[in-house]
């Protein structure tokens, strides 16, 4: 027994300014919606596809639940979305797929899930492939560049600000650990004086979830936390460069806008043929 197949027609009105809608027919009835969108690792670069079960984006807003697709023997609709986008290692293009849920927000069944998944990718790769996808992709990136801009510009001042902690922290390390020292010989010199269980308590390196404050785990903490803050600090320096980046990029980009034709009035024939998992 053959499984039943599923057909993807685009509409009469193939590309609407920044994306594709596509009618579904055969084993499944809805929406598909396929925009451009920016690489999940390079927020600047606009080189991915996204498509979302339903008539238009999911990331700007909700469909109706009686808008979003579902198998023809059943009622339940569902949302999801799936992202292919270049890999610079690898030949093939990468795929995400955000979680499947239902209207209702269950998890859709392994059969279903499958189902809409090889929907969203086949949606996806034809977009892909059109002659007018760099036109969507641009069009795409100036829908998305202010939202962009205020994300990316906060999380640089966010980086920075935390990098400043961090060195912060570093620099009062330093006479914190050359305290706990002198507490550390203090309290020895006491024991030696006159030895004392409660003193020698003080003094063992015990675990922290036996005495929390020990004088000996305070010297180790110490020891140890300078460094780190300072390996963080540049971390948080490396990511705030690096979201300034792509604000420098995304503000280039727009100041060499160029103007793109309409959307073709005339349809971009397509129809793919699946099979149902």
């Amino acid at each position: 027994m053959t499984s039943p197949s599923l057909t993807v027609d685009t509409p009469a009105g193939p590309r609407q300014d920044d994306a594709v809608v596509f009618e579904l027919g055969g084993a499944m009835r809805g929406s598909v919606h396929v925009t451009g969108t920016h690489h999940p690792h390079r927020w600047d670069q606009f080189t991915a596809v996204r498509a979302c079960l339903g008539p238009v984006n999911a990331y700007q807003t909700t469909a109706p639940d009686e808008a979003l697709p579902r198998l023809t023997r059943s009622r339940t609709r569902y949302h999801g979305s799936l992202t292919i986008y270049p890999d610079d290692y690898a030949d093939r293009p990468q795929v995400s797929v955000y979680p499947m849920t239902s209207a209702d927000g269950h998890e859709p069944p392994e059969k279903t899930a499958a189902t809409l998944t090889a929907v969203l990718r086949a949606c996806a790769a034809h977009v892909a492939e059109r002659d007018d996808l760099p036109v969507i992709l641009d069009l795409s990136r100036q829908r998305d560049t202010a939202a962009l801009l205020r994300f990316l510009t906060w999380s640089a001042a966010h980086h920075q600000a935390e990098a400043a902690r961090l060195e912060r922290e570093a620099r009062a390390a330093h006479p914190a650990r050359r305290a706990a020292v002198a507490d550390w010989w203090t309290v020895a010199r006491w024991f030696l004086a006159s030895p004392h269980p409660v003193l020698l308590l003080v003094l063992a390196d015990l675990p922290y979830s036996v005495l929390p404050n020990s004088l000996a785990r305070t010297v180790d903490v110490k020891q140890w936390w300078a460094p780190y803050c300072l390996t963080a600090a540049a971390r948080e320096h490396e990511h705030a460069r690096r979201a300034q980046a792509e604000v420098d990029s995304l503000r280039a980009q727009q100041r060499s806008r160029r103007p793109h034709p309409p959307a073709h009035a005339a349809p971009h024939a397509a129809r793919l043929e699946l099979q149902v998992p």
